[in-house]
């Protein structure tokens, strides 16, 4: 009978490595949460949208520092191992987000207001441009053969985490507070609620171990041999960027965009669109680990394809009829429908990225591919939603948008799959 003593460090090497994942979301995501109230905080404007597509705008910046932070701070990594560069992306996404925890508004500090706050998301941006990288890679590392794709989908599962938590106290606050509390300062209580958690977790993580992998390589690249690795296998890194095309834009929309689209669309409750919220996040935490499972046994090409061809198939009649239709049943309805196609697309994806990076440069080539479609797409998925909603007048627009990037990650996948040969993808479902 074998021990079963060796699992114990494994799921503790999860935990820690995830746990500051999960703070690095839960801060990055509470402002999508809270867009309209730091709308009226920061950006005040005559027309109601404006002042929202101006916060949400903000919260779209902080993506555009990702690709930076996932050359340098992925280079970092590359050259320093994992256990340094985490450490190292927690302390800066508590700096972004100490920041706009307690700046001043509009009324009392005028313009600057709003250009502290565009800081902090760019701290934030900076350092999560990496953050998925490097503990997505990490976990690749440590995982036991064969079962790749179950242990790297706890990745994007403890996001999950965080958008339930942000979800839950958001509804708690919405509960108990008025909505003029909420407006002057009832939203800056998960912002610091994220500050005081940042402690434990250092604790935490600190205990993390270097990987084996890491250390078995007897050479490191500089930032320079990595950058010519990134344009050596351009190919790779967009394709890579276009497979998280889907995922990045599903997810900020079933999460980051679903308050505000309950709210100032559907013209549902506070308390409605947030409990939705949280149902989504506990969708998306049972789907991941269980299709990354399945990817390990099928392969990772036909779970992603099936999914995107579903996608592109029922998003935009499922949103329709939601519009058609608006109700806190409905929209819980749509968006579990829509959290299935992210769980189980996304639990195969992390992993496939992380299998198509060249071993050397694996944190740096997973990041940038991350952080570009995160940059280009999903970030500014909110504002691009509001958008298509505005101009269009049709309120289901957001989901021609969520159809657009399930093409794009069918495409990548293809041309992936075709590329690398029945080989590589014979390797990928045992690996």
């Amino acid at each position: 009978m074998h021990s079963p003593q060796p699992a114990s460090p494994l799921w503790k090497s999860v935990l820690r490595v995830t746990s500051g994942n999960f703070l690095e979301m839960y801060d990055f995501i509470v402002y999508g949460f809270y867009a309209t109230f730091i709308a009226k905080t920061f950006f005040p404007n005559s027309n109601p949208f404006t002042s929202v597509l101006l916060s949400l705008l903000a919260f779209g910046a902080g993506f555009l520092m990702r690709p930076l932070g996932a050359i340098v701070l992925g280079a970092y990594i590359d050259k320093h191992g994992r256990r340094r560069g985490l450490m190292l992306t927690l302390g800066l996404m508590a700096c972004g987000t100490l920041l706009i925890a307690f700046v001043p508004s509009y009324a009392a500090i005028g313009l600057l207001a709003p250009i502290l706050v565009v800081m902090g998301r760019l701290l934030q941006g900076f350092s999560a441009g990496v953050e998925l990288g490097g503990v997505s890679v990490y976990l690749s590392e440590i995982a036991p053969p064969g079962k790749k794709g179950f242990y790297v989908s706890f990745q994007s599962a403890s996001q999950q985490v965080a958008v339930v938590f942000a979800a839950l106290l958001g509804a708690i606050l919405a509960y108990s507070l008025t909505r003029e509390d909420m407006s002057s300062w009832g939203w800056r209580v998960p912002f610091v609620i994220g500050c005081l958690i940042v402690p434990f977790i250092f604790v935490i993580r600190s205990s993390l171990a270097e990987t084996e992998a890491f250390l078995a390589r007897k050479h490191h690249p500089d930032i320079h041999e990595i950058l010519r690795s990134m344009v050596a296998n351009w190919e790779v890194v967009v394709l890579g960027a276009l497979m998280v095309v889907m995922t990045t834009v599903s997810f900020y929309m079933i999460t980051a965009y679903t308050p505000t689209f309950g709210k100032t669309v559907l013209h549902l409750a506070d308390t409605d669109a947030l409990i939705v919220t949280v149902c989504v996040g506990v969708s998306n935490f049972f789907w991941l680990p269980v299709m990354g499972a399945v990817s390990d046994r099928v392969g990772r090409a036909p779970v992603m394809m099936t999914f995107t061809v579903l996608t592109i198939l029922t998003a935009y009649p499922a949103m329709s009829w939601l519009v058609g239709n608006p109700s806190f049943g409905n929209l819980l309805m749509v968006e579990l429908w829509l959290s299935f196609l992210y769980g189980s697309y996304n639990g195969a994806m992390v992993v496939f990225l992380t299998e198509v990076m060249p071993p050397a440069v694996r944190t740096a080539g997973f990041s940038l591919a991350y952080s570009l479609a995160t940059a280009l797409f999903g970030g500014m998925t909110p504002a691009i939603a509001q958008s298509l909603i505005e101009y269009s007048g049709n309120k289901a627009a957001p989901a021609i948008w969520l159809s657009f990037a399930a093409l794009c990650g069918l495409f990548a996948v293809f041309m992936l799959r075709r590329t690398r040969g029945a080989a590589t993808e014979a390797e990928l479902s045992t690996a």
